[in-house]
């Protein structure tokens, strides 16, 4: 990769010394994050909270990753001590197929120079290609703000009460839920496959749609929720790897 490529990035790579608990014991290495993000970066924060309180022992964030330089959760890993990178993300042209476009080439760079073990995208809004999804596989995991079946696929789901409604994809699923005027809604954190919002589930939670809702309140009241679910997802993902 030419060396222009990151004239535009700054980071700063903190120093860890790993210790041994006892003479001969080598030291399990932590599971290390790369959190994408292109907005106010809430759910970073819960993931950044989760292991500075060691509620996520043998975690570390080892790279948080904007499209948006005026993304707060920009702010939220400066003020934490955590790296973070701002990528550009344009619009790829002349893309073949089987091919990753440029952005995705940069961020795989990126992810492989900090040595990302598990790649949480925690509101970034832009869609991956199968050919970047190939190069982490099982190793990608995204929010959603809806109810997804335990496979993922499928255009319905069974609610906790037996009821069936509509598995709402795409960036306007909260919007769909209040729409379709179905009585519960929920978040879910699945492995991102090529099919958009549509991976194997990892957890989720359901949340009742209360009268008058509106999407900027159901919203607040999902995040409350993510918050809960991409830490006790990373904490699976975890188990799953060692």
């Amino acid at each position: 990769m030419s060396g222009d490529t990151y004239e535009s990035f700054a980071w700063k790579i903190p120093h860890k010394h790993h210790t041994q608990d006892e003479p001969g014991e080598t030291p399990s290495l932590p599971l290390r994050l790369g959190v994408l993000i292109s907005g106010s970066g809430s759910n970073l924060q819960a993931l950044i909270d989760a292991v500075e309180n060691k509620q996520l022992p043998g975690v570390e964030i080892a790279l948080v990753v904007s499209n948006n330089a005026h993304a707060y959760g920009v702010q939220r890993a400066l003020k934490h001590n955590v790296p973070v990178i701002y990528l550009p993300w344009v619009r790829p042209a002349g893309t073949r197929t089987g091919e990753m476009p440029e952005n995705e080439t940069r961020l795989t760079a990126l992810l492989q120079l900090f040595r990302v073990d598990l790649i949480v995208l925690a509101g970034w809004m832009r869609i991956l290609s199968a050919s970047f999804l190939e190069q982490f596989p099982q190793s990608v995991i995204n929010l959603h703000p809806a109810l997804l079946p335990d496979d993922g696929t499928g255009h319905t789901y069974t609610t906790q009460d037996g009821i069936q409604i509509p598995v709402f994809r795409g960036l306007h699923a909260v919007r769909q839920a209040l729409d379709a005027g179905v009585k519960v809604t929920g978040s879910t954190v699945h492995y991102v496959t090529p099919e958009v919002d549509a991976g194997p589930v990892i957890c989720r939670e359901e949340v009742p749609i209360e009268p008058g809702d509106t999407e900027e309140s159901l919203h607040e009241r999902l995040k409350a929720v993510e918050h809960r679910l991409i830490v006790e997802a990373v904490r699976r993902c975890k188990t799953r790897k060692l």
